[in-house]
């Protein structure tokens, strides 16, 4: 059955990223699961990996928050819901871990020990020594992992940039361009503002002329219509 979300504007992105992150955490739950049963370099491998699956949780779930904002307020109330949820498992991913992750006695197997003086001679020395080294190994390839994934997020967050400025850029060109039409429409309509006036001018010269002649002519009949008056009343006096 679909989530009556997915249908409201705004939300597609926003489920994509949480299905994404559901596959994420479906398979950092069978990670955290593993870990206890193992010890040993399997146990720490295991941690390892489980770190990677939290961040990359983490990431997601900070994908999330940025896309809630393109979302309609309408729709945010269970979206925050979610998110809080989304979010107390993740801190619960994190504390859970954390636990795994200090529990030497299983970190290490049967060789470690919280007093350095049970560790038996030379024997222990030397076991105690390989024990720090390979910690020292575990630690520098972990900080290794980490230093190249937050270079691989640097350069995806470069090419992010890259990619706003040159949406930037073509927006403010095609800013540009519309100002120049619209300066150009303003100079049109100025210009046809003037020729109405000159029409008008034109057409109020024509209705003077109309009307004078009008009066002209209404003049010369009555003069006429006089005329003959005045001849027909002399022929007959």
């Amino acid at each position: 059955m679909s989530n009556p979300l997915d249908t409201e504007a705004g939300t597609e992105l926003f489920t994509s990223y949480e299905a994404e992150y559901k596959l994420v955490q479906a398979d950092l739950l069978q990670k955290l699961d593993v870990i206890p049963d193992l010890s040993g370099e399997p146990r720490k491998s295991a941690i390892s990996q489980a770190e990677r699956a939290l961040e990359e949780a983490s990431e997601l779930l900070d994908q999330l928050q940025l896309e809630k904002a393109n979302i309609p307020h309408a729709a945010r109330t269970p979206i925050n819901q979610r998110l809080r949820n989304h979010q107390s498992d993740v801190d619960g991913y994190k504390r859970k871990l954390r636990a795994l992750a200090d529990d030497r006695a299983a970190l290490f197997g049967g060789r470690y020990t919280d007093n350095p003086s049970l560790s038996g001679g030379a024997d222990g020395d030397r076991a105690g020594n390989g024990d720090v080294q390979l910690e020292q190994r575990q630690q520098l390839l972990s900080g290794t992992d980490r230093l190249d994934r937050s270079t691989q997020r640097l350069r995806a967050s470069q090419a992010l940039a890259n990619e706003t400025e040159a949406i930037g850029a073509s927006t403010l060109a095609d800013l540009h361009r519309q100002r120049e039409t619209i300066q150009h429409t303003h100079d049109t309509l100025l210009q046809s503002e003037g020729y109405v006036d000159r029409s008008v001018k034109t057409l109020r010269g024509m209705a003077r002329r109309m009307a004078t002649n009008r009066v002209i002519t209404i003049a010369i009949i009555t003069i006429l219509v006089l005329l003959i008056v005045a001849v027909i009343f002399s022929k007959f006096r």
